[in-house]
Protein backbone atom coordinates (compact mmCIF):
# COMPACT_ATOMS: atom_id res chain seq x y z
CA UNK A 1 0.00 0.00 0.00
CA UNK A 2 1.57 3.63 -0.91
CA UNK A 3 1.42 6.28 0.97
CA UNK A 4 -1.44 8.30 -0.58
CA UNK A 5 -1.72 11.24 2.16
CA UNK A 6 0.74 12.98 4.14
CA UNK A 7 -0.48 12.67 7.82
CA UNK A 8 -1.95 9.23 7.29
CA UNK A 9 -0.57 5.61 8.24
CA UNK A 10 -3.46 3.53 6.61
CA UNK A 11 -5.63 3.51 3.64
CA UNK A 12 -8.83 2.03 2.52
CA UNK A 13 -8.68 -0.13 -0.51
CA UNK A 14 -12.26 0.68 -1.82
CA UNK A 15 -12.11 -2.17 -4.74
CA UNK A 16 -9.82 -3.86 -7.19
CA UNK A 17 -9.65 -3.07 -10.52
CA UNK A 18 -8.27 -6.24 -11.69
CA UNK A 19 -8.43 -10.37 -10.84
CA UNK A 20 -5.83 -12.96 -9.79
CA UNK A 21 -4.22 -13.94 -13.26
CA UNK A 22 -4.57 -10.50 -15.14
CA UNK A 23 -2.21 -9.34 -17.04
CA UNK A 24 -1.25 -5.25 -16.45
CA UNK A 25 1.13 -2.99 -18.26
CA UNK A 26 3.05 -0.42 -16.43
CA UNK A 27 0.84 2.43 -15.51
CA UNK A 28 -2.62 0.69 -15.56
CA UNK A 29 -5.14 1.17 -11.88
CA UNK A 30 -5.41 -1.98 -10.60
CA UNK A 31 -7.12 -0.76 -7.45
CA UNK A 32 -8.99 2.47 -5.97
CA UNK A 33 -8.08 3.93 -2.82
CA UNK A 34 -10.04 6.12 -0.83
CA UNK A 35 -8.16 9.20 1.23
CA UNK A 36 -10.10 11.97 3.29
CA UNK A 37 -10.53 13.97 0.49
CA UNK A 38 -11.32 11.44 -2.64
CA UNK A 39 -11.09 8.20 -4.76
CA UNK A 40 -7.07 7.69 -5.78
CA UNK A 41 -6.29 4.56 -8.10
CA UNK A 42 -2.86 2.75 -7.43
CA UNK A 43 -1.15 2.39 -10.84
CA UNK A 44 1.49 -0.54 -11.59
CA UNK A 45 5.08 0.68 -12.53
CA UNK A 46 5.79 -2.32 -14.45
CA UNK A 47 4.35 -4.77 -16.88
CA UNK A 48 3.61 -7.87 -14.38
CA UNK A 49 1.02 -10.50 -13.82
CA UNK A 50 -1.34 -10.43 -10.67
CA UNK A 51 -1.03 -13.73 -9.09
CA UNK A 52 -2.66 -13.18 -5.67
CA UNK A 53 -5.05 -10.42 -3.75
CA UNK A 54 -4.17 -10.02 -0.47
CA UNK A 55 -6.65 -7.70 1.05
CA UNK A 56 -10.48 -7.95 0.40
CA UNK A 57 -12.46 -4.62 -1.04
CA UNK A 58 -13.08 -2.19 1.63
CA UNK A 59 -10.35 -3.58 3.75
CA UNK A 60 -8.43 -0.55 6.07
CA UNK A 61 -4.41 -1.55 5.06
CA UNK A 62 -1.35 0.12 7.06
CA UNK A 63 1.13 1.88 4.52
CA UNK A 64 3.46 -0.33 3.24
CA UNK A 65 1.65 -3.93 4.27
CA UNK A 66 1.18 -6.10 0.80
CA UNK A 67 -1.58 -6.21 -0.95
CA UNK A 68 -0.56 -7.85 -3.80
CA UNK A 69 1.72 -9.92 -5.57
CA UNK A 70 2.85 -9.37 -9.06
CA UNK A 71 5.01 -11.81 -11.16
CA UNK A 72 6.92 -10.89 -14.18
CA UNK A 73 6.17 -13.16 -17.53
CA UNK A 74 7.92 -16.60 -16.67
CA UNK A 75 8.33 -16.41 -12.91
CA UNK A 76 7.57 -19.46 -10.86
CA UNK A 77 4.21 -19.67 -9.94
CA UNK A 78 4.95 -22.00 -7.08
CA UNK A 79 7.72 -19.30 -6.22
CA UNK A 80 4.36 -16.72 -5.90
CA UNK A 81 2.68 -19.47 -3.75
CA UNK A 82 5.48 -19.45 -1.60
CA UNK A 83 5.17 -15.97 -1.21
CA UNK A 84 1.94 -15.83 -0.59
CA UNK A 85 1.98 -18.18 2.40
CA UNK A 86 4.93 -16.20 3.88
CA UNK A 87 2.68 -12.61 3.54
CA UNK A 88 -0.35 -14.64 4.82
CA UNK A 89 -2.31 -14.10 1.96
CA UNK A 90 -5.64 -16.12 0.71
CA UNK A 91 -5.47 -19.57 0.63
CA UNK A 92 -5.94 -20.86 -3.01
CA UNK A 93 -8.53 -22.89 -1.89
CA UNK A 94 -11.55 -21.70 0.68
CA UNK A 95 -10.98 -22.00 3.82
CA UNK A 96 -12.82 -23.64 6.16
CA UNK A 97 -16.58 -22.41 6.65
CA UNK A 98 -17.55 -21.23 10.18
CA UNK A 99 -20.35 -23.27 12.18
CA UNK A 100 -23.47 -21.86 11.20
CA UNK A 101 -24.06 -21.79 14.88
CA UNK A 102 -21.09 -21.75 16.82
CA UNK A 103 -20.88 -23.14 20.21
CA UNK A 104 -19.63 -21.40 23.38
CA UNK A 105 -17.57 -23.40 25.58
CA UNK A 106 -17.56 -22.80 29.28
CA UNK A 107 -13.93 -21.98 29.58
CA UNK A 108 -11.12 -21.90 26.51
CA UNK A 109 -9.67 -25.38 26.06
CA UNK A 110 -5.87 -25.33 27.54
CA UNK A 111 -5.21 -27.02 24.02
CA UNK A 112 -6.63 -24.39 22.09
CA UNK A 113 -5.16 -21.70 24.14
CA UNK A 114 -1.67 -23.40 23.10
CA UNK A 115 -2.39 -23.75 19.41
CA UNK A 116 -3.21 -20.13 19.18
CA UNK A 117 -0.25 -18.97 20.91
CA UNK A 118 1.87 -20.63 18.72
CA UNK A 119 0.31 -19.95 15.47
CA UNK A 120 0.39 -16.02 16.22
CA UNK A 121 4.24 -16.14 17.06
CA UNK A 122 4.68 -18.42 14.00
CA UNK A 123 7.03 -15.67 12.32
CA UNK A 124 8.86 -13.74 14.86
CA UNK A 125 6.13 -13.18 17.40
CA UNK A 126 4.05 -11.10 15.14
CA UNK A 127 -0.09 -11.87 14.74
CA UNK A 128 -0.97 -12.49 11.03
CA UNK A 129 -4.47 -11.14 10.46
CA UNK A 130 -6.36 -10.17 7.10
CA UNK A 131 -7.00 -6.21 7.24
CA UNK A 132 -10.89 -6.76 7.34
CA UNK A 133 -10.33 -9.14 10.30
CA UNK A 134 -8.36 -6.07 12.38
CA UNK A 135 -10.95 -3.97 11.48
CA UNK A 136 -14.12 -5.56 12.32
CA UNK A 137 -12.33 -6.87 15.73
CA UNK A 138 -11.43 -3.65 16.43
CA UNK A 139 -14.87 -2.36 16.23
CA UNK A 140 -15.91 -5.14 18.49
CA UNK A 141 -13.50 -4.44 21.20
CA UNK A 142 -12.28 -8.04 20.48
CA UNK A 143 -8.56 -8.73 21.35
CA UNK A 144 -7.49 -10.64 17.82
CA UNK A 145 -4.60 -11.87 19.77
CA UNK A 146 -6.35 -14.68 21.58
CA UNK A 147 -7.54 -16.06 18.25
CA UNK A 148 -6.71 -19.35 15.88
CA UNK A 149 -6.49 -18.50 12.40
CA UNK A 150 -7.99 -20.52 10.00
CA UNK A 151 -5.93 -19.24 7.13
CA UNK A 152 -2.49 -19.93 5.28
CA UNK A 153 -0.06 -20.29 8.26
CA UNK A 154 -2.62 -19.43 10.78
CA UNK A 155 -3.17 -16.43 9.44
CA UNK A 156 -6.46 -14.89 11.27
CA UNK A 157 -9.25 -13.74 8.62
CA UNK A 158 -12.95 -12.51 8.85
CA UNK A 159 -14.28 -15.81 9.46
CA UNK A 160 -12.33 -16.17 12.38
CA UNK A 161 -13.19 -13.23 13.84
CA UNK A 162 -16.78 -13.44 12.98
CA UNK A 163 -17.21 -16.66 15.04
CA UNK A 164 -15.38 -15.32 17.91
CA UNK A 165 -17.61 -12.60 18.06
CA UNK A 166 -20.79 -14.81 17.92
CA UNK A 167 -19.19 -17.23 20.64
CA UNK A 168 -18.10 -13.86 22.83
CA UNK A 169 -21.76 -12.93 22.58
CA UNK A 170 -23.21 -16.20 24.10
CA UNK A 171 -20.41 -16.63 26.58
CA UNK A 172 -21.27 -12.82 27.35
CA UNK A 173 -25.13 -13.17 28.64
CA UNK A 174 -24.61 -15.36 31.46
CA UNK A 175 -22.90 -13.02 33.64
CA UNK A 176 -25.38 -10.31 32.55
CA UNK A 177 -28.18 -12.27 33.40
CA UNK A 178 -26.72 -12.63 36.56
CA UNK A 179 -25.50 -9.00 37.53
CA UNK A 180 -27.82 -7.46 39.83
CA UNK A 181 -28.86 -4.28 37.84
CA UNK A 182 -28.50 -3.27 34.02
CA UNK A 183 -25.15 -2.08 32.79
CA UNK A 184 -24.54 1.85 32.18
CA UNK A 185 -23.81 2.04 28.68
CA UNK A 186 -22.30 5.84 27.51
CA UNK A 187 -23.11 6.72 23.52
CA UNK A 188 -19.97 7.93 21.63
CA UNK A 189 -22.59 10.70 20.48
CA UNK A 190 -26.02 11.04 21.70
CA UNK A 191 -28.95 8.84 20.04
CA UNK A 192 -31.24 10.81 17.52
CA UNK A 193 -34.27 11.93 18.81
CA UNK A 194 -37.46 10.16 18.57
CA UNK A 195 -39.71 11.06 15.46
CA UNK A 196 -43.39 10.53 15.03
CA UNK A 197 -43.01 10.38 11.33
CA UNK A 198 -40.99 7.78 8.83
CA UNK A 199 -37.19 8.58 8.89
CA UNK A 200 -33.58 7.22 6.66
CA UNK A 201 -30.33 6.56 8.65
CA UNK A 202 -27.77 7.23 6.09
CA UNK A 203 -24.51 5.61 7.33
CA UNK A 204 -21.52 7.98 7.16
CA UNK A 205 -19.26 7.15 4.07
CA UNK A 206 -15.76 6.90 4.63
CA UNK A 207 -14.50 9.94 3.17
CA UNK A 208 -17.59 12.21 4.80
CA UNK A 209 -16.62 10.40 7.96
CA UNK A 210 -12.65 11.44 7.70
CA UNK A 211 -13.70 15.28 6.58
CA UNK A 212 -15.88 15.54 9.60
CA UNK A 213 -12.57 14.55 11.59
CA UNK A 214 -10.74 16.87 10.00
CA UNK A 215 -13.09 19.59 10.39
CA UNK A 216 -13.39 19.28 13.77
CA UNK A 217 -9.93 19.05 14.50
CA UNK A 218 -9.13 22.30 13.03
CA UNK A 219 -11.94 23.94 14.31
CA UNK A 220 -10.61 22.86 17.90
CA UNK A 221 -6.97 23.19 17.65
CA UNK A 222 -6.47 26.19 14.92
CA UNK A 223 -7.83 29.72 16.43
CA UNK A 224 -9.58 30.95 13.99
CA UNK A 225 -10.24 34.46 13.15
CA UNK A 226 -12.22 36.21 11.00
CA UNK A 227 -12.49 39.65 9.05
CA UNK A 228 -15.36 40.07 6.31
CA UNK A 229 -16.14 43.15 3.98
CA UNK A 230 -17.55 43.45 0.80
CA UNK A 231 -15.17 44.60 -2.64
CA UNK A 232 -17.12 46.13 -5.89
CA UNK A 233 -16.90 44.07 -8.56
CA UNK A 234 -18.20 46.25 -11.44
CA UNK A 235 -14.87 46.33 -13.39
CA UNK A 236 -14.17 43.13 -12.76
CA UNK A 237 -17.83 41.82 -14.17
CA UNK A 238 -17.06 44.18 -17.43
CA UNK A 239 -13.49 42.56 -17.82
CA UNK A 240 -14.67 39.20 -17.45
CA UNK A 241 -17.51 39.86 -19.91
CA UNK A 242 -14.88 41.19 -22.44
CA UNK A 243 -12.64 38.41 -21.95
CA UNK A 244 -15.61 35.96 -22.17
CA UNK A 245 -16.69 37.30 -25.93
CA UNK A 246 -15.76 34.84 -28.13
CA UNK A 247 -13.37 33.05 -26.01
CA UNK A 248 -13.14 29.39 -26.25
CA UNK A 249 -12.56 29.19 -22.54
CA UNK A 250 -14.93 30.82 -20.58
CA UNK A 251 -13.34 31.98 -17.60
CA UNK A 252 -15.70 32.19 -14.31
CA UNK A 253 -15.89 35.29 -11.25
CA UNK A 254 -13.88 32.31 -9.27
CA UNK A 255 -10.78 32.07 -11.72
CA UNK A 256 -10.76 36.02 -11.12
CA UNK A 257 -10.64 35.40 -6.98
CA UNK A 258 -8.28 32.52 -7.64
CA UNK A 259 -5.75 34.38 -9.38
CA UNK A 260 -6.22 37.50 -7.21
CA UNK A 261 -5.30 35.63 -4.09
CA UNK A 262 -2.42 34.14 -5.52
CA UNK A 263 -1.25 37.57 -6.51
CA UNK A 264 -2.04 38.93 -3.22
CA UNK A 265 0.04 36.15 -1.72
CA UNK A 266 2.94 36.77 -3.34
CA UNK A 267 2.62 40.56 -2.49
CA UNK A 268 2.10 39.75 1.68
CA UNK A 269 4.77 36.52 1.57
CA UNK A 270 4.05 36.19 5.65
CA UNK A 271 0.38 35.28 4.65
CA UNK A 272 1.64 32.26 2.35
CA UNK A 273 2.65 29.85 5.10
CA UNK A 274 1.58 26.85 7.06
CA UNK A 275 1.52 25.78 10.49
CA UNK A 276 3.24 22.77 12.41
CA UNK A 277 4.13 22.26 15.86
CA UNK A 278 8.49 23.20 14.76
CA UNK A 279 7.91 26.05 12.49
CA UNK A 280 6.35 28.38 10.30
CA UNK A 281 7.22 27.16 6.48
CA UNK A 282 6.76 30.11 3.72
CA UNK A 283 6.31 29.14 0.71
CA UNK A 284 7.55 31.09 -2.57
CA UNK A 285 4.70 30.15 -4.81
CA UNK A 286 1.22 30.68 -4.58
CA UNK A 287 -0.36 27.60 -4.53
CA UNK A 288 -3.80 28.03 -4.10
CA UNK A 289 -7.04 24.98 -2.99
CA UNK A 290 -10.28 25.13 -4.76
CA UNK A 291 -13.30 23.71 -2.32
CA UNK A 292 -15.12 21.63 -5.28
CA UNK A 293 -18.38 19.69 -4.16
CA UNK A 294 -18.55 16.56 -5.62
CA UNK A 295 -20.84 13.17 -5.73
CA UNK A 296 -18.53 11.50 -3.14
CA UNK A 297 -17.77 14.69 -1.14
CA UNK A 298 -16.05 17.81 -0.53
CA UNK A 299 -12.53 17.87 -2.60
CA UNK A 300 -9.66 20.67 -2.71
CA UNK A 301 -6.98 20.29 -5.34
CA UNK A 302 -4.92 22.54 -5.76
CA UNK A 303 -3.66 24.76 -8.49
CA UNK A 304 -0.04 25.28 -8.67
CA UNK A 305 1.91 28.27 -9.29
CA UNK A 306 -1.33 30.01 -9.79
CA UNK A 307 0.73 33.15 -9.42
CA UNK A 308 2.49 32.71 -12.39
CA UNK A 309 -0.62 30.82 -14.37
CA UNK A 310 -2.79 32.94 -16.82
CA UNK A 311 -6.11 33.34 -16.02
CA UNK A 312 -7.47 30.62 -19.16
CA UNK A 313 -4.81 28.55 -17.70
CA UNK A 314 -6.29 28.39 -14.45
CA UNK A 315 -9.62 28.16 -15.63
CA UNK A 316 -9.22 25.13 -17.63
CA UNK A 317 -7.52 23.28 -14.29
CA UNK A 318 -10.34 24.16 -12.41
CA UNK A 319 -13.36 23.02 -15.13
CA UNK A 320 -11.41 19.57 -15.28
CA UNK A 321 -10.47 19.25 -11.51
CA UNK A 322 -14.63 19.23 -11.20
CA UNK A 323 -15.32 17.09 -14.24
CA UNK A 324 -12.83 14.37 -12.51
CA UNK A 325 -13.84 14.92 -8.73
CA UNK A 326 -16.94 12.63 -8.76
CA UNK A 327 -15.01 9.84 -10.12
CA UNK A 328 -11.56 8.51 -9.65
CA UNK A 329 -9.67 11.13 -11.66
CA UNK A 330 -8.01 13.08 -9.39
CA UNK A 331 -4.51 11.62 -8.37
CA UNK A 332 -3.47 12.55 -4.50
CA UNK A 333 -0.90 14.55 -5.70
CA UNK A 334 -3.25 16.98 -6.73
CA UNK A 335 -5.03 16.71 -3.55
CA UNK A 336 -2.06 17.85 -1.37
CA UNK A 337 -0.45 21.25 -0.66
CA UNK A 338 -1.25 24.63 -1.16
CA UNK A 339 -1.93 27.40 2.17
CA UNK A 340 -4.34 28.90 0.92
CA UNK A 341 -8.15 28.08 -0.05
CA UNK A 342 -10.75 29.66 -1.98
CA UNK A 343 -14.22 28.40 -1.46
CA UNK A 344 -17.21 30.16 -3.44
CA UNK A 345 -20.86 29.30 -2.52
CA UNK A 346 -22.27 32.69 -4.85
CA UNK A 347 -24.00 30.79 -7.08
CA UNK A 348 -26.32 29.23 -4.56
CA UNK A 349 -27.51 32.74 -3.90
CA UNK A 350 -25.48 32.81 -0.64
CA UNK A 351 -24.46 36.65 0.29
CA UNK A 352 -21.53 35.85 2.90
CA UNK A 353 -20.76 32.52 5.12
CA UNK A 354 -17.34 31.84 7.19
CA UNK A 355 -15.54 28.53 6.29
CA UNK A 356 -13.08 26.52 8.62
CA UNK A 357 -9.51 26.49 7.87
CA UNK A 358 -7.66 23.64 5.47
CA UNK A 359 -4.96 22.23 7.98
CA UNK A 360 -2.25 23.02 7.73
CA UNK A 361 -2.91 26.05 5.56
CA UNK A 362 -3.33 29.46 7.01
CA UNK A 363 -6.09 30.77 5.40
CA UNK A 364 -9.26 30.31 3.88
CA UNK A 365 -11.59 33.03 1.51
CA UNK A 366 -15.26 32.32 1.47
CA UNK A 367 -16.84 34.31 -1.62
CA UNK A 368 -20.77 35.32 -1.54
CA UNK A 369 -22.42 35.93 -4.75
CA UNK A 370 -22.81 39.27 -6.50
CA UNK A 371 -25.19 42.04 -5.44
CA UNK A 372 -26.15 45.70 -6.28
CA UNK A 373 -26.08 47.97 -3.61
CA UNK A 374 -26.09 51.63 -3.22
CA UNK A 375 -22.69 53.62 -2.66
CA UNK A 376 -21.98 57.02 -2.14
CA UNK A 377 -18.91 58.08 -4.02
CA UNK A 378 -16.38 60.46 -2.96
CA UNK A 379 -17.91 63.21 -4.44
CA UNK A 380 -20.71 62.44 -3.11
CA UNK A 381 -23.13 60.91 -5.59
CA UNK A 382 -25.09 57.72 -4.73
CA UNK A 383 -25.17 54.71 -7.39
CA UNK A 384 -25.52 51.08 -7.34
CA UNK A 385 -22.85 49.27 -7.30
CA UNK A 386 -21.90 45.31 -7.86
CA UNK A 387 -20.63 44.25 -4.64
CA UNK A 388 -19.31 40.49 -3.26
CA UNK A 389 -18.56 39.94 0.41
CA UNK A 390 -15.91 38.03 1.57
CA UNK A 391 -14.74 36.31 4.94
CA UNK A 392 -11.17 35.70 5.49
CA UNK A 393 -10.57 32.73 8.02
CA UNK A 394 -7.34 33.37 9.14
CA UNK A 395 -5.31 30.79 11.71
CA UNK A 396 -4.04 33.27 14.66
CA UNK A 397 -0.97 30.92 15.31
CA UNK A 398 1.52 31.64 11.88
CA UNK A 399 -0.74 35.04 11.57
CA UNK A 400 -1.41 37.65 13.38
CA UNK A 401 -4.71 40.06 12.77
CA UNK A 402 -2.95 42.92 11.77
CA UNK A 403 -0.75 40.98 8.49
CA UNK A 404 -4.20 39.10 7.63
CA UNK A 405 -5.62 43.16 7.03
CA UNK A 406 -2.49 43.93 5.55
CA UNK A 407 -3.57 40.59 3.12
CA UNK A 408 -7.56 41.56 3.07
CA UNK A 409 -6.61 45.01 2.20
CA UNK A 410 -4.25 44.38 -0.91
CA UNK A 411 -6.35 41.50 -2.15
CA UNK A 412 -9.48 44.13 -2.61
CA UNK A 413 -7.35 46.38 -4.31
CA UNK A 414 -6.67 43.94 -6.91
CA UNK A 415 -10.12 42.53 -6.92
CA UNK A 416 -11.38 46.22 -7.41
CA UNK A 417 -8.40 46.96 -9.83
CA UNK A 418 -8.61 43.41 -12.20
CA UNK A 419 -6.13 44.83 -14.81
CA UNK A 420 -3.77 44.09 -11.38
CA UNK A 421 -5.17 40.27 -12.06
CA UNK A 422 -3.95 39.82 -15.78
CA UNK A 423 -0.88 41.29 -14.98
Amino acid sequence: MPSVSADADTAILSQWSVEAGASVSAGDAVAEVETEKAVVDIEVDSDAVVHALLVEDGATVGVSDPIAVLLEEGDDAAAGDDLVAQLGGAPAAPAPAAPAEPAAPAAPAPAAASESATSSAAHGGRIFSSPIARKIARENNLDIATLTGSGPNGRIVRKDVEAAIAAGGAQAAAPAAAAPAAPVTVPASPAPAPSSGGYEDVPHSKIRRFVASRLQESKQLAPHFYLKGDVQVDRLLALRKEINEGAPTRVSVNDFFVRAVARALQDVPEMNVTWSDDFVRRYERSDVAVAIASEKGLVTPVVRNADERSLTSISKEIKDFAERASGSGLKQDELVGGSFTVTNLGMFGVDEFSAILNPPQAGILAVGAARKVAVIDDDGEVRAASVVSLTLSVDHRPVDGALAATFFKRLREIIENPTQILA
